[in-house]
């Protein structure tokens, strides 16, 4: 049998669904029922979880998808029965949550002489959706200080949307004669390709297009403040 809060909870999430198509978050969940600490929705969630009335979408962390719920969901009084009715999922185009989070792969840091697919992990990095756009990312963490200048600091977190291409003045990830990928603003002159730095204590390199591949180019940062 269902407790009231979850009863309660299963009922507002499926409310939100129906009008908004996303899930709520959990500050949302949290003055909705009156709880006082986000940790009641996180117990709350679970316990519906366990029972099948609702499913955590992958690689979403605050992603959730009614299966099933009390039949009198429709009434305003909290229902107490163990009778249930499935539901149809909801449609996969909806749009995903503003505060929803993604993983994404981590490729360890970007330095000098390792190539982007030398890096490649099977570590994680969860980001907010509201960082990326369409196609497919992947994150690199920044070594040291060439792009301070462009608010790039050493130990942040680049979001990098995979692409061959790129216009000039975007700063892209560079493969360099197949041995060294590193983060610059790609320039073309003369028919020269130029990696410039964001920092006046470096210099821009210059390359023939031939040495120079385009791996992604920069979408958002993430930053850890310890």
């Amino acid at each position: 049998m269902l407790t009231r809060k979850q009863h309660e909870l299963i009922r507002y999430i499926q409310a939100k669904l129906e009008e908004t198509g996303v899930s709520p978050s959990f500050e949302e969940m949290k003055e909705a029922l009156d709880l006082k600490s986000k940790s009641g929705v996180h117990r709350l969630i679970s316990a519906l979880e366990e029972r099948g009335f609702i499913r955590r979408l992958p690689n979403r962390a605050r992603a959730l998808e009614v299966l099933k719920q009390p039949e009198d969901v429709s009434s305003k009084a909290p229902a107490r029965t163990d009778n249930v009715v499935a539901l149809k999922r909801p449609e996969p185009a909806r749009p995903a949550p503003a505060n929803d989070v993604i993983e994404i792969p981590l490729h360890g840091r970007i330095a000098a002489g390792v190539p982007i697919e030398a890096m490649e992990t099977a570590a994680m990095l969860p980001v907010p959706a509201a960082l990326l756009g369409s196609g497919e990312h992947y994150a690199l963490e920044v070594s040291g200080d060439s792009m301070i200048e462009a608010g790039i600091l050493d130990g942040d977190y680049a979001l990098i949307r995979r692409t061959d291409t790129a216009r000039d003045g975007e700063i892209v990830v560079a493969l360099v004669r197949g041995e060294e990928a590193t983060l610059k603003y790609l320039r073309r002159e003369n028919g020269r390709v130029r990696l410039d730095p964001a920092n006046a204590a470096y210099e821009p390199q210059v390359y023939d297009p031939r040495e120079v591949v385009v791996q992604g180019k920069l979408a958002g940062l993430l930053r850890r403040y310890h």
